[in-house]
């Protein structure tokens, strides 16, 4: 029997479930589930934990299980090797971001490389001359001073120099190599590590690949327009063949290819011996937005046998973070401005039925491929859904990217999490800010390139070049770059026209900001005598909301979640949770204060409507 005064000490304390319920967050914290990641999984039951997968057919790699949950590819190093390995410890996907690597080890190492990170991963690589020539030249012991600009290597062109293609090569390596191993150096048997790249940063995608498939990368996936090229290059940089690659190049009056050759690549670091080497080629999958561009690519692809190279689909919807396909039919136009009939009355992109997938047919249409739904997906009874359909799973993005374990600055995400729990966030899908052209997902924040004044006291500079565009000069008959975000006059003296800068925002810049590594400008900021320092610009899905579901208050008193946190929501284990408290009011009746009755009685209910709640999710 519970004494007078355990029953009312417990009707003053909240559902510890409240933790990773629906309601907002409080102080109590749930056990740790960690230990329960290698139950069983059961299909018929529902997801209960990590499960051993029987290797799918259509997945390459004898030892890789199809995962059903893919954390997604997020930013500049949101995705971070810290994330995806402790998905792949889980036994579901970790994916890093191969976006901007290279300036991503570059600036790491003008930090003092702290903890000796990025050592512990070159130190595996097999050319030690290499990875010295980097060293040498960016490491800075004890890391630079925060009021110097970062130093960066010559940005992208179609013929880039070989210290710009072996930092590429080392910074994706390192990244991949960190999340598929223990800090000790010991292989974590997992889900696996995959790599996300931007089809529409096209100049360094062979290089990306080159450095994953070195750090035997499981998987490649990319979005942001079509990546038609990439499975044959996947082909042939796993047996050191060259490769090309087409470049979207503005009037270019024939096509217009960018060159990789491993063989050139390892001769001049005096490593011939290197092309010997066997590699293990990442499975691929696509991102796509609909049938037709699924169709086409497996029609169309590079890469060999019957899908083309292709070993599964992700379909994200419009509502998912970061850069979105744009609506079928959907052209920005900034001179002609056409693109206005098209939007809403907050000027965003109006999507309907057109931009719909259905799914039947995508599953005729595909061969039988696994495939993954993203956007508004991260919740177990979708995921359930899914499976239901015979999807593999589901990929996951907002939700991890302000995870503890994610690359963004840890001031951004408290801040964001505490703006979650009052209610006051609002995500914009913004239809001229990334230079791509393609609308993109901006979280409404201040102190952030988001509002109109720091929008509009950032001086202009482009100094990293990732999302400028090719074009051909028609009286040099040369190749220039332009980017509708650099400097106006720039812009102009090189074809583009003034509507076409209006709006838009400096993603690279941004991006490195939100990772912790914002660049001095060359410029001082509006009204001080100070050097301007580059302002975040946040990206997140429209269910950013979602998150309420598993963060909580730490001691410290921000707020707080892990990767683990998402994926034992995910998995449907809270159900465990609420059935253990629910143990604690099961003596709730017999309290003689009819108010303190009333609270238990209540909270007891409150736990069995959950319970019901999951299981239906998990029966779906």
């Amino acid at each position: 029997m519970y004494s007078k005064l355990s029953l009312a000490v417990l009707a003053c304390i909240p559902l510890a479930s409240d933790a990773f319920s629906f309601s907002s967050p409080v102080t109590s914290s749930r056990a740790d589930l960690r230990s329960a990641a290698t139950s069983t999984f059961n299909p018929s039951l529902g997801a209960v934990g990590r499960a051993p997968r029987a290797a799918a057919s259509s997945i390459s790699s004898l030892d890789m299980r199809v995962p059903k949950i893919i954390q997604g590819g997020m930013g500049v190093q949101v995705s971070s090797w810290q994330l995806a390995r402790e998905v792949n410890r889980a036994g579901e996907l970790g994916v890093i971001s191969g976006t901007a690597m290279e300036t991503v080890l570059i600036r790491w190492l003008q930090m003092g490389d702290p903890d000796g990170i990025y050592k512990r991963a070159l130190d595996r690589f097999p050319d030690q001359d290499m990875v010295k020539r980097v060293w040498d030249k960016y490491y800075v012991e004890g890391g630079k001073p925060d009021d110097k600009p970062f130093k960066h290597p010559a940005m992208w062109t179609i013929e880039p120099n070989g210290a710009l293609e072996e930092a590429t090569v080392l910074g994706n390596y390192a990244e991949v190599w960190l999340a598929k191993h223990e800090d000790d150096g010991t292989l974590i048997k997992g889900g696996g590590v995959g790599i996300n790249c931007l089809t529409k940063i096209q100049l360094p995608t062979i290089q990306n690949l080159y450095g994953a498939i070195y750090a035997e990368a499981d998987y490649v996936i990319m979005g942001a327009g079509i990546p038609m090229e990439v499975p044959g290059i996947l082909d042939n940089l796993v047996e050191h063949k060259d490769c090309k690659l087409a470049i979207d190049v503005d009037d270019a009056p024939e096509p217009v290819y960018t060159h990789f050759s491993p063989k050139a690549f390892w001769e001049r670091a005096g490593k011939p011996d290197e092309l010997k080497r066997k590699m293990k080629r990442p499975d691929f999958i696509p991102i796509v937005s609909s049938v037709t561009l699924a169709q086409a690519m497996l029609k169309r692809a590079t890469g060999a046998g019957p899908t083309k190279g292709i070993q599964g689909f992700v379909i994200e919807f419009p509502t998912a973070g970061g850069h979105n396909a744009p609506p079928r039919g959907f052209r920005y136009d900034a001179a002609a401005k056409s693109h206005v009939l098209s939007l809403n009355e907050r000027g965003e992109p109006v999507y309907g039925e057109k931009d719909e997938v259905n799914l039947e047919r995508f599953k005729k249409a595909t061969k039988g491929l696994p495939f993954w739904l993203a956007g508004y997906y991260a919740r177990p009874d979708k995921l359930q859904e899914v499976l239901a359909l015979g999807g593999a799973g589901i990929q996951v993005g907002t939700s991890f990217a302000f995870s503890k374990e994610s690359g963004l600055r840890t001031d951004v995400k408290r801040d964001v999490l505490k703006q979650v729990q009052s209610g006051d966030l609002s995500v914009y899908t913004d239809p001229v800010a990334s230079p791509t052209g393609f609308p993109f997902k901006v979280l409404e924040l201040d102190d952030s390139l988001s509002t109109v004044k720091n929008y509009e006291d950032r001086p202009r500079v482009c100094n990293l070049g990732y999302l400028r565009t090719a074009y051909h000069d028609a009286e040099t008959g040369k190749i220039g770059y332009r980017c509708a975000s650099e400097p106006i006059d720039m812009y102009l003296k090189k074809g583009g026209v003034m509507e076409a800068t209006v709006g838009r925002k400096c993603l690279c810049n941004g991006l490195m900001a939100n990772a912790g590594m914002p660049q001095v400008s060359p410029h001082k900021a509006a009204g001080s005598d100070d050097k301007y320092v580059e302002e975040i610009l946040i990206t997140a899905g429209d269910d950013i909301n979602q998150v309420r579901n598993y963060m909580k208050e730490t001691e410290g008193g921000y707020l707080e979640y892990t990767a683990m946190d998402v994926l034992d929501y995910l998995w449907g284990k809270y159900k465990d949770e609420y059935q253990k408290e629910m143990n604690l009011y099961s003596h709730a009746e017999e309290a003689e204060d009819p108010k303190i009755r009333e609270s238990l009685l209540a909270k007891k209910k409150e736990l069995e409507e959950r319970i019901k709640e999951v299981d239906a999710q998990l029966n779906k």
